[in-house]
């Protein structure tokens, strides 16, 4: 296969490279093994209109998910050291912090909302729910991995970050479970995105 288009050649269907009598799909940072021969519409249409979603699972594996858990490490991290409190910081810095932790978890929220909204096709109600949409889309995104629900293993990624938003207090170790919750949603994430481009023969994550 010749060398694929430049990265600023927006996603969709081109001209196979390796010269076959066919299209390909060109997700924006690689070709992928979705194709279809000249003159197939049908199928063009049903992979170009994941196209939308392919970019916003790149959003969210890049920044969604790291705002999303930097914000609650930060957030907490400074409600348990305010000014008042038996280990408390100082009042400009607890104010900063507090307004930083909340940005991120804005911004990750939008993009979860984003993925939510791709994922089902349609804005719901769910995806306005701060919080609740990170879930949704969560068990969404491993449903599509997997093939059966998502639920056991958004509880199992709720239950770390509850462990140490309720312990890290007494126990500042326990934010390697944030890390952990996060690396196992960016592996779903990655899951999925190998699932459209076609690459790890669309791998699902090992179980812990």
């Amino acid at each position: 296969m010749s060398i694929p288009p430049p990265n600023q050649v927006p996603p969709g269907w081109y001209p196979d490279p390796s010269g076959e009598r066919q299209w390909r799909v060109w997700t924006g940072t690689s070709w992928s093994d979705v194709t279809r021969p000249y003159g197939d519409t049908t199928h063009q249409e049903s992979v170009a209109s994941a196209i939308p979603l392919i970019m916003t699972l790149q959003w969210l594996l890049r920044y969604g998910v790291a705002a999303i858990f930097a914000g609650i490490g930060i957030v907490t991290s400074t409600l348990a050291h305010w000014p008042g409190s038996h280990a408390p910081m100082p009042l400009w810095l607890a104010e900063t912090s507090i307004d930083t932790g909340l940005a991120l978890l804005t911004a990750g929220t939008a993009l979860f909302a984003l993925g939510l909204r791709e994922l089902d096709g349609k804005w719901g109600v769910a995806a306005f729910i701060p919080g609740y949409n990170v879930v949704a889309t969560s068990e969404r995104i491993i449903q599509r991995v997997s093939g059966k629900s998502g639920g056991r293993r958004v509880v199992s990624q709720m239950l770390l970050v509850a462990l140490y938003v309720t312990q890290s207090h007494r126990q500042p170790w326990l934010g390697v479970a944030l890390v952990v919750a996060a690396a196992d949603q960016m592996q779903w994430i990655q899951a999925l995105l190998d699932q459209f481009a076609g690459t790890a023969s669309a791998r699902e994550p090992v179980a812990s």
